[in-house]
């Protein structure tokens, strides 16, 4: 009797719970290893940059500073006007809104009034900065290409973030009040 129950196999139970354990398995390294699609990093940089504009937004209309936001390819940095000199001014030591780099392989798409942007790879040149000053002047003719004006408005664009090796993309949408929202796949 004891023979024969050995030679039976497996329960109907014990295939579906090593059936189950390996779906678990599965579903857990597919998430980790971003196969299903999302690029969690490039969300990630979406969610941060869209933060860090909020922030320069609030900060322009608490303190009636002008800013602008100049963008590389793979990099971008907060200016602020200075009404005085009439220039834009590199924010210098101050760690919030300092030169952000993306991670490697990732690269900025901007679009303003539906037109691509040619972005430089390297920011636009710095005047060395006097010791007494916080902040250091940038070439007389810049312009940044996002401006976050006092009122609270800022310049509408289109930002997509994308990895060129896989070629996944992260869109933000930004309208004429600053309200930055992270575009659908399908709205594109």
């Amino acid at each position: 009797m004891n023979h024969r129950r050995r030679l039976r196999g497996f329960s109907l139970i014990e295939i579906l719970v090593v059936v189950v354990i390996i779906a678990i398995v599965s579903a857990i390294a597919l998430l980790s290893l971003g196969i299903l699609g999302q690029d969690r990093e490039l969300e990630t940089e979406a969610r941060r940059f869209a933060s860090l504009v909020e922030v320069a937004q609030d900060e322009a209309m608490l303190q009636g500073r002008e800013f602008g936001l100049e963008l590389m390819t793979d990099s971008y940095r907060f200016v602020e006007y200075d009404p005085l000199s009439s220039q834009w001014l590199e924010l210098y030591g101050d760690e919030l809104f300092r030169l952000r780099e993306l991670p490697e392989d990732v690269e900025f798409d901007l679009y303003l009034e539906g037109k691509r942007i040619l972005l430089e790879y390297e920011p636009a040149e710095i005047e060395e900065a006097d010791e007494d000053s916080s902040m250091r002047r940038v070439e007389d003719d810049y312009t940044p290409h996002i401006l976050i004006y006092s009122s609270g408005d800022v310049t509408p664009f289109e930002l997509a973030i994308t990895r060129r090796l896989s070629d996944q993309s992260v869109r933000l949408e930004a309208d004429l009040t600053g309200k930055i929202e992270l575009a659908d796949e399908e709205d594109g």
